[in-house]
């Protein structure tokens, strides 16, 4: 299967929406029909908090997503600008003065705008980029327990190479994600809608985006996407995302639909996983507290529902 689209910016809807709402309506976006998004991939939407595996210091590194946002002035310029009947024309934006400071080492993200060898904002006001991942991060706490540089390896979860029904956790080196997007999910991530882990023993991974093709995918019509989402097992997920040929990526949300998210039991966490962490490879011994090690105790372990997953504190 080809390498699916990279997450680097915000995802607009596969059909048109209404004006300042989130509801789709019946008719398919210009931009979907010109990247032929009858002929696309469709894969599953995951709710989580989108993540970046690129070079930092010499090494594939684990990046987290970092919007650079106006300042408290510049957004309010911007939003009397959206508001007025001036919409018509361009918002001039100043980027050395009109932002709120990044780190250093943060990095605009890449298929961005640019003028003048600089990153232009979004259609929010917003520019996308990352930062990277450091070891034992606090503020990052949960994105680095998914990955170990020493080793150069992240948890990833996705499905079994030989098994397509079955979802597989394993140790996969950072060197084969580079360049690739993933959604990292888990216990302490917008709300555990998957229901993972628990307070006491969190439990979070990585999902490349494009791990999870939808099968059976429903026309590309509205009424039939909302009976999909509404009635079959397979539609108990936050959304689709269709990768087109020309990279473009577009989505459709259950709340573009009118319908609920989160579920109280989704299709994910329903589906049966087994684990793949044989750490023998590895010369020194993992931290005892870290997932990788509490995954290698029950290697070759199988569950029949992702959230049954309980690991030992």
């Amino acid at each position: 299967m080809r390498r699916l689209g990279s997450v680097q910016r915000k995802m607009p809807c596969v059909f048109v929406t209404e004006p300042f709402k989130v509801l789709a309506t019946e008719t398919l976006s210009e931009k979907a029909l010109d990247a032929d998004v009858y002929s696309a991939i469709a894969t599953e939407k995951v709710d989580g908090t989108c993540c970046y595996v690129t070079n930092y210091k010499g090494q594939p590194y684990l990046w987290a997503r970092l919007d650079r946002k106006p300042n408290k002035q510049a957004d309010k310029r911007f939003k009397k600008f959206l508001h007025s009947k001036e919409s018509s024309k361009e918002f001039l934006w100043n980027t050395e003065e009109d932002f709120k400071p990044v780190p250093e080492c943060w990095i605009p993200a890449k298929e961005i705008e640019q003028q003048n060898g600089k990153p232009v904002p979004d259609e929010n006001g917003h520019i996308p980029g990352w930062v990277p991942v450091e070891k034992n991060s606090k503020q990052y706490c949960w994105h680095s327990s998914v990955v170990n540089y020493e080793f150069g390896i992240a948890l990833v979860l996705r499905h079994d190479p030989d098994k397509p029904g079955l979802l597989e956790i394993s140790a996969v080196p950072l060197s084969e994600l580079l360049e690739q997007t993933l959604e990292l999910i888990g216990t302490n991530i917008n709300g555990n809608p998957y229901g993972l882990g628990s307070k006491k023993c969190p439990l979070h991974f990585l999902i490349p985006h494009g791990a999870l093709q939808v099968r059976n995918v429903p026309m590309l019509k509205h009424n039939d996407l909302l009976s999909w989402f509404e009635d079959c097992r397979e539609g108990k997920i936050e959304g689709i995302v269709w990768h087109c040929a020309d990279g473009c990526l577009l989505k459709v949300h259950r709340h573009h639909l009118g319908l609920c998210w989160p579920l109280p039991d989704t299709y994910m966490n329903s589906k049966p996983v087994i684990i793949n962490m044989n750490l023998n490879k590895y010369d020194c011994a993992f931290d005892n507290e870290c997932l990788f090690n509490r995954f290698s105790k029950i290697d070759k372990q199988k569950f029949d529902r992702l959230k049954d997953i309980i690991l030992d504190v």
